[in-house]
């Protein structure tokens, strides 16, 4: 397994569109399984998308169940080619993002939202999200789209926020074979 690099503000990259995932098969799935260790090695996040590695695919991971406040959450997600169906209710609310380390910042997102996806064998799925784990969806899937919070600020002067603390995980050394 390998932990990718992190593509960070202003990389360009980060304002691509991802294209469809249409094979699903072992590369794929071996594709997943580094992202997901990417987030996990990362400072807490709850969530990842492929293009914040440099690949511009429709695949996103999302795990609200380690937060603090975990509930409602569906646990771990695997939404490929995800789409949002319906969207209710509107909240502001603090996001942050690996992509840009440095800061966080008041966001407007729906509180509700149905998503159709489909999963790592391409199977569909469909999802009714609430709270924390619907925000935390739609953050993902905006990166999909070439967006970052930063592009969905409520206001630029007053509600973009310096981070106060950002500690990366230790990573853990590799025994040798």
């Amino acid at each position: 397994m390998a932990i990718f690099e992190i593509l960070t503000y202003p990389d360009e990259r980060l304002k691509q569109e991802s294209a469809l995932v249409e094979q699903f098969d072992a590369e794929l799935h071996g594709f997943i399984a580094d992202l997901e260790e990417t987030m996990r090695a990362g400072p807490g996040g709850v969530g990842i998308a492929a293009p914040q590695v440099g690949r511009f695919q429709r695949i996103v991971i999302v795990d609200c169940s380690v937060t603090r406040k975990p509930v409602p959450n569906h646990g771990r997600l695997v939404l490929i080619n995800p789409e949002v169906l319906t969207w209710d209710g509107m909240e502001v609310g603090r996001e942050g993002c690996m992509s840009v380390p440095d800061y966080t910042g008041n966001v407007i997102r729906a509180t509700q939202i149905t998503l159709a996806a489909q999963d790592e064998q391409g199977q569909p799925l469909e999802f009714a999200f609430e709270g924390f784990e619907a925000r935390a969806v739609q953050h993902e899937l905006d990166h999909l789209d070439g967006l970052l919070f930063l592009d969905r600020l409520v206001s630029r002067r007053n509600d973009l926020f310096r981070r106060k603390v950002y500690q990366p995980k230790p990573t853990k050394a590799k025994k040798a074979e």
